[in-house]
């Protein structure tokens, strides 16, 4: 059977094997949780608590500060502490509800969920914006907009992300192996807002055993079928999860949704299921806490706001030092430099290194040998765009491709030069975001 994929990517060791055998473990937080206000793209919730609040698991804790932008809720039931700063894994300093754990995890009563078939689509879009789902792939895109596309009649695919291409990361694999049935029935959720729209599981076919669970699960369905992706670094990327799976190409300046697709990661699916058929806001998510430095890799569903340091003691610690600790998987993942950190709606692994190949590195001149073109997934030329970056020539950086790269990191990895060409392209594209914003 054929394998579907895109051109270009790299194959970089996956590390999977340290977690992937690991079931999912359900951990409860002991100490305080922190919910910051900015856990998606948009305008920040508003806190609708205030200092000395007793609120339950489940209870609103923070509202929607707009269209684009997602309520927040707790996971525990505790009292409110305080509302002030606290620092996230980009190192930003962001307002956030700092929440007393009080160990009893008194929840509140969920409205009765009607049938799927009774609901209107208006109703779905209503849970899914009400259970404050965002993309928990690591976008953090608000679902509910990504689901209310302009022209709801031309969406003629609706993929879920099972691909977890990554490195190191196993949450989304255990996921599908241990509740396809919530995988799928997510998916349901979705194609009843869409008349024309097919449903694709796209898995990578590393995960045999998720492909194959899945596909007899909706052996009936001849609305959804499960398409088997080449094992390949970044396959999950947007862009080329489309192409590899519908053969439809976008740019930088589409939607998924001009070529007729939804794309949702497989926890987001989940936690839509969650939203719509259970009423139950987003209050967990699976983490995959891994790495050479940590002595018992594990998956585990973590109430957000918990603490990054309570899970790492939940897996045992540390064996060696680690030299680095990276929120995300290794390639497009967030450096830390302190693990007092609250786990948010994106937050997918944490991976602790006893080695760092990036600081390992040293940088010389190019070579001119086009493998940075070879792997790229954009089909730019990475080299020339670095140069562009380098010299602050954003013209030239535009009219060569440079906002159609995806930032994935495969010609910095592949580069013999060791030259950060994703890095100096990614500061580049983020000067020129910047400006146009302004304008």
């Amino acid at each position: 059977m054929a394998k579907y994929t895109f051109t270009g990517g790299i194959h970089p060791y996956d590390g999977k094997d340290l977690s992937k055998d690991k079931p999912i473990r359900d951990y409860l937080p002991k100490g305080e949780l922190v919910y910051p206000m900015s856990q998606h793209i948009g305008a920040p919730a508003k806190p609708i608590v205030k200092k000395g609040d007793h609120v339950l698991r489940g209870q609103m804790i923070a509202e929607a500060g707009g269209f684009v932008s997602a309520p927040i809720y707790s996971s525990v039931s505790g009292t409110v502490k305080s509302i002030e700063p606290r620092r996230v894994v980009t190192g930003d300093l962001i307002e956030s509800i700092i929440i007393e754990n009080d160990n009893e995890y008194k929840e509140v009563e969920y409205p009765d969920a009607k049938p799927l078939d009774e609901m209107s689509v208006e109703e779905i879009i209503a849970c899914v914006r009400d259970a404050g789902v965002v993309g928990m792939g690591g976008a953090g895109f608000p679902t509910h907009v990504k689901l209310s596309p302009k022209e709801p009649d031309k969406i003629d695919y609706v993929i879920v992300n099972g691909a977890e291409c990554e490195p190191y990361l196993t949450s989304d694999y255990r996921r599908m192996l241990e509740e396809p049935e919530k995988v799928v029935g997510g998916l349901r959720c979705i194609l009843k807002l869409f008349d024309n729209a097919k449903g694709i599981i796209a898995i990578e076919d590393n995960k045999k055993d998720c492909i194959s669970l899945i596909r007899s699960l909706v052996a009936d369905d001849h609305k959804i079928s499960v398409k088997e992706l080449k094992t390949k670094y970044p396959q999950g990327a947007e862009r080329q999860l489309i192409y590899a799976s519908t053969g439809r190409a976008i740019n930088s300046d589409m939607l998924p949704a001009d070529a007729g697709c939804i794309v949702d990661n497989i926890d987001t699916v989940v936690a839509i299921y969650h939203g719509v058929m259970e009423r139950r806001p987003l209050m967990e998510r699976i983490v995959t806490v891994t790495g050479d430095a940590i002595k018992d890799p594990c998956n585990f569903r973590v109430h957000i706001g918990t603490n990054y340091h309570e899970l790492i003691d939940e897996a045992g610690g540390f064996i060696a030092e680690p030299v680095k600790i990276v929120s995300g998987g290794p390639m497009m993942g967030f450096g830390i430099f302190d693990l007092d950190l609250p786990t948010t709606k994106t937050a997918s692994a944490l991976l602790a290194l006893t080695y760092d190949d990036v600081s390992a590195m040293e940088s010389s001149a190019c070579i001119n040998c086009g493998r940075c073109v070879e792997v790229c997934p954009g089909r730019v030329m990475p080299k020339l765009l670095a140069e562009c970056a380098e010299h602050y020539d954003e013209e030239r950086f535009v009219s060569l491709g440079g906002m159609e790269c995806c930032e994935c990191g495969c010609c910095s990895f592949t580069c013999p030069a060791k030259r950060p060409l994703t890095q100096s392209i990614k500061s580049m594209r983020k000067i020129i975001l910047g400006k146009r914003k302004k304008k």
